[in-house]
């Protein structure tokens, strides 16, 4: 059976998605920050006999999220996502998500598959560096970000609320970003989104050009990891350059799976 989700279901969801945190990030994140009455949110819960979840789908605005350890009742959510005219992003671990093809929800767009990789305490190989030298930036550094994510990624300047996103979730406590830099340039930055109380999500991980090859990605990336970690957080973050996953495993992350999302 499939139902809509509700407060008096917080507990047992928590527990339930808290089981796999690094994979259920963005749902454990979004339910904790909007709730169960946003407009904008909606989260449906497949339950067996005995009031065991069987599989959870969680909509953001025009986004959807499924999970699922076992099968589950793949026409029934594709039905919901079906119904919705404004239905346009769909994602998740690609074992899962991999159902809804073939037909079955026509409307998925193109997949862009990535590797999912996390990162425990146990498995953290710090890189050595001066805490003087990676700093935490705060909202007065929000257009220096914007301008170094904008040389980084090519995409990242046709964004018209780059700004306006970016100041929401820092002030929301639901993302940060260290850095390096130089005569006042930020030379390399990487960043969280997605926060949460149990696991938070690493993105935007760039060096300017002139500043490449000095290890200034790994020292950044280093302090971000341990400040994290010792708040009792989990990171996980995708990727699909071999290159960059290289950076990444040789600080502790693996690789626990693929995520596929559907534009």
């Amino acid at each position: 059976m499939i139902r809509r989700l509700g407060i008096d279901d917080h507990e047992s969801l928590m527990q339930y998605l808290g089981e796999e945190p690094s994979i259920n990030l963005f749902m454990i994140g979004d339910i904790e920050a909007f709730g169960y009455e946003s407009d904008f949110q909606d989260i449906w819960g497949q339950m067996d006999t005995e009031g065991n979840y069987e599989a959870v789908m969680l909509r953001y605005f025009q986004s959807y999220i499924v999970y699922a350890k076992a099968s589950f009742d793949v026409q029934g959510f594709a039905a919901i996502m079906n119904e919705d005219p404004n239905f346009k992003e769909f994602s998740g671990k690609a074992s899962v998500v991999g159902a809804f093809e073939n037909g079955i929800v026509p409307k998925l767009g193109e997949r862009k598959p990535t590797y999912f990789s996390e990162l425990k305490v146990e498995s953290f190989t710090p890189i050595s560096t001066s805490e003087d030298r990676v700093k935490e930036a705060d909202l007065e550094d929000i257009d220096r970000i914007i301008e170094i994510r904008t040389k980084g990624f090519s995409s990242y300047n046709t964004r018209s609320n780059a700004r306006e996103s970016l100041l929401k979730v820092m002030e929301s406590g639901t993302s940060r970003s260290f850095y390096t830099e130089d005569q006042g340039v930020m030379t390399s930055i990487a960043s969280t989104t997605a926060e949460n109380s149990m696991s938070a999500m690493i993105v935007a991980v760039c060096t300017d050009a002139n500043y490449r090859q000095q290890g200034l990605a790994s020292e950044v990336m280093s302090t971000l990891c341990r400040r994290v970690l010792n708040e009792g957080k989990t990171l996980c973050l995708f990727y699909d350059n071999p290159k960059a996953g290289a950076i990444y495993k040789r600080l502790g992350f693996q690789d626990i799976g693929m995520w596929n999302m559907y534009r």
